[in-house]
């Protein structure tokens, strides 16, 4: 199965987590998620550039503009909504995962 058809349903609360240590621009963001996955979700920006817009239209991660070496950077970072929608999205992941695990593990 491909990463992306992996992460279905599950990015938002990835993009949430790679912003909880503080704000990071669109690359450092990827480049978190590629490395506290292994290297097994190196998601092209075309997935991660549209979760993050679409995260900041529903006010749960906000943006501003720098420049850094001469080049224009978009930094995000998490609201207070954002904050309360990772700790719930976490619970129900992490509960999802461990069903799931339960109910993939051979019989015994």
């Amino acid at each position: 199965m491909k990463e992306s058809q992996a992460l279905k349903g599950h990015l938002d609360v990835l993009l949430l987590t790679a912003l909880e240590e503080g704000p990071g621009h669109g690359y450092a963001i990827k480049e978190t998620l590629r490395q506290t996955s292994g290297g097994r979700f190196n998601l092209p920006t075309g997935t991660i550039y549209p979760a993050l817009h679409r995260l900041e239209d529903d006010h749960l991660v906000k943006s501003s503009w720098s420049v850094v070496d001469g080049r224009r950077r978009r930094t995000y970072q998490l609201t207070p909504t954002g904050k309360r929608r990772l700790a719930r999205d976490r619970q129900a992941s992490l509960q999802f995962a461990a069903t799931l695990q339960t109910m993939l593990e051979p019989s015994r």
